[in-house]
């Protein structure tokens, strides 16, 4: 939403109090602007201080997750809120590295359980897998993006990444079969067009 010149002068001429009301009112309603606002204004942790934090919370609740592999529904119910908190995380302290670090360091934690997921039916991980597929391609989008001075540190999660995928062989077929490069794990060979890539290999009805 755009605004005029006209509303942003009248804003200006509120008093301190309506302005205080106003900006309370609006936090009350916007609990991330709320937490974002804090960040930046009296919080004394740094975002790497809080990055390590919710590394460490990931790696906690994806072992409590894990407990649950054998209850897929459940198992993506408790993925997607570690993925919610990474989420919000990144809105709060504008954590470019963090979105990538943060939800790779998300799915190699799931990889962990690789011999579990293996003795589960593939219908039964299907939509897990593409949620795994579906996370790489954004981090490798993402990375695409970001300043080269991040890349070789990406690149060990991405290492990871591809060690654990390449070692579960249904994941690893899904993968080839969506039409991601595995020589794409490397901030170096991303394809400068890797938008468009990802958006005709969807256009085809894949990474769906």
């Amino acid at each position: 939403m755009e605004y005029s010149k006209e509303f942003k002068a009248a804003l200006s001429q509120l008093s301190p109090v309506e302005k205080d009301r106003l900006i309370f009112r609006l936090l009350r309603k916007d609990e991330i602007l709320s937490k974002k606002l804090y960040f930046e204004l009296i919080d004394e942790e740094t975002v790497d201080q809080k990055r390590d934090a919710m590394e460490e919370l990931v790696k906690e609740k994806v072992e409590y997750a894990s407990k649950y592999i054998s209850n897929q529904k459940y198992f993506t119910v408790l993925i997607r809120k570690i993925s919610a908190q990474i989420t919000e995380h990144v809105k709060v302290t504008t954590d470019k590295f963090g979105d990538i670090s943060l939800n790779l360091l998300l799915i190699n934690e799931i990889l962990e359980s690789n011999e579990k997921l293996s003795r589960q039916r593939f219908n039964d991980v299907y939509k897990l897998y593409l949620y795994i597929i579906n996370k790489i391609v954004k981090a490798l989008a993402l990375t695409k993006k970001l300043d080269e001075d991040y890349w070789m540190e990406i690149d060990e999660y991405l290492s990871v990444a591809h060690e654990k995928i390449t070692a579960n062989i249904y994941l690893e077929k899904l993968f080839i079969n969506n039409g991601i490069d595995f020589n794409w794990f490397n901030a170096d060979r991303i394809p400068e067009h890797f938008d468009l890539i990802i958006k005709d290999i969807k256009n085809q009805g894949f990474l769906k």
